[in-house]
């Protein structure tokens, strides 16, 4: 069932109120894979998602559509045709949070009253952040694989790229899928070095406020060999501040190793591919859900249950939440597991036994037909593997796990709330036969 939002205003008055059981906020890979599980659980459950959005789309996949992998219509489904069935859609966008009194308040005036409250709307993109950025993204060598509109350019970019300066970017904030901004630039250099002369005439700049290239240290250090090896300049503690379209030229902050800015630097560029600053939806920044004294404005609950630390019918999940880990679809996909438990177990007054153990994976593309399945505990920074192969090497057959089996798992399993570990064996089998 599909209820449309009746109005659009950024102060709406309200003309109709719903109850549901449950409400879901966000209608991504998060919120999706949650009601699924729920559902499966409980088919009884009145489980309500709030998204306005007509279309869901593959979100890893966005790197691979900068990089001439896939195209853009091979990430994106309609979303009637994920929603779990049994579920309702309300197909709005949340303006308002009032916890106190357990409700939501619509853009286009509706009321929703909840029992249980789960978070999980995805994270913002504050491209406003950049000066310059909004203007000039999308056109005259600027671009970004954070966008849908944007990764197709991405890759018209990089194929027609003749030589000169090449720069891939890092903000100072925590983003979805932390090694995207690499993968992207692996792919080009890759590209580059398959036309004649075209590497030789380029500078490849990776530029991070951060130290390293990965919070794992077994990572962090195999990728300083590709670095090495791949002849990329990486300029740590710097951060882009500013386009300035008219000239091609990127202007950086440079922070000392306590974070304070000690000085500013400008490149010139020919290519940018900018990953923009991201923060928790202004909804939540504004509302009592938030972390207390948090910039982002994220989800304020437990790390290990997932429930809220101060209204205990509010769970969250995903980009959103304040959990100390990346953000990533199979973050999501565990996350969801713990949150649909507990909110079961809760509902029933059981005691809350499902923990998250900070489990996520960041495949990153080291280039065409490589890549390093980074799976680790982001809680402590340590490698985990779900397979019989030492993770901290580039492969080829994880580079067909991350372009063939998962976009399929996403879709097939992930979605539909169904386990797919044994997927994972299944596929290595079937390559090596």
């Amino acid at each position: 069932m599909v209820i449309h939002a009746p109005a659009s205003s950024t102060n709406p008055s309200i003309i109709n109120t719903v109850h549901h059981q449950i409400v879901v906020i966000g209608g991504g890979a998060a919120g999706i894979t949650v009601t699924s599980l729920l559902l499966k659980r409980n088919r009884s459950l009145d489980i309500a998602i709030v998204d306005p959005s007509d279309k869901h789309y593959y979100q890893p996949g966005w790197t691979l559509t900068g990089g001439g992998v896939f195209k853009i219509e091979d990430t994106v489904r309609n979303q009637q045709d994920v929603i779990p069935k049994g579920s309702t859609w309300i197909k709005d966008r949340v303006v308002k949070l009032d916890p106190d009194r357990n409700v939501i308040i619509t853009q286009g005036g509706i009321q929703i009253e909840y029992d249980y409250l789960i978070v999980c709307p995805g994270i913002q993109i504050d491209w406003h952040l950049i000066k310059g950025l909004k203007e000039a993204i999308g056109k005259n060598g600027v671009t970004s694989n954070y966008s849908s509109r944007y990764a197709p350019y991405t890759w018209e970019l990089i194929r027609n790229f003749s030589g000169g300066n090449a720069l891939f970017t890092v903000p100072n904030t925590p983003i979805k899928c932390g090694g995207a901004p690499q993968k992207v630039m692996y792919m080009a250099d890759d590209a580059f070095r398959s036309k004649s002369g075209v590497r030789q005439r380029t500078n490849v700049k990776f530029l991070t406020p951060g130290n390293r290239m990965f919070a794992v240290p077994e990572y962090a250090a195999l990728l300083d060999k590709v670095i090495k090896k791949r002849e990329i300049e990486v300029k740590f503690r710097h951060n882009l501040k500013e386009i300035k379209a008219e000239i091609k030229a990127a202007v950086f902050d440079i922070y000392d190793d306590n974070g304070n800015i000690i000085d500013e630097v400008i490149y010139n560029y020919d290519m940018i591919h900018v990953t923009p600053p991201q923060s928790a939806p202004d909804f939540i920044k504004q509302s009592f859900l938030a972390a207390p004294d948090n910039v982002y404005g994220w989800v304020d609950v437990d790390k290990y249950t997932l429930q809220h630390n101060q209204y205990s019918n509010v769970f969250s999940l995903g980009d959103a939440s304040s959990l100390p880990t990346s953000k990533t679809a199979a973050s999501a996909r565990n996350q969801a597991v713990v949150v649909a438990e507990n909110l079961l177990a809760f509902i029933g007054e059981k005691p809350l036994t499902h923990n998250y153990d900070g489990y996520t994976c960041c495949p990153v593309i080291t280039g065409y037909n490589r890549t390093i399945m980074a799976e680790f505990d982001g809680y402590n920074a340590k490698i985990v593997s779900s397979f019989p192969l030492n993770p901290a090497k580039e492969r080829w057959i994880m580079w067909k796990m991350k372009t063939t089996a998962l976009p399929w798992i996403y879709w097939h399993r992930m979605l539909k709330g169904e386990r797919f570990e044994g997927d994972y064996i299944k596929f290595m089998h079937w390559k090596k036969d």
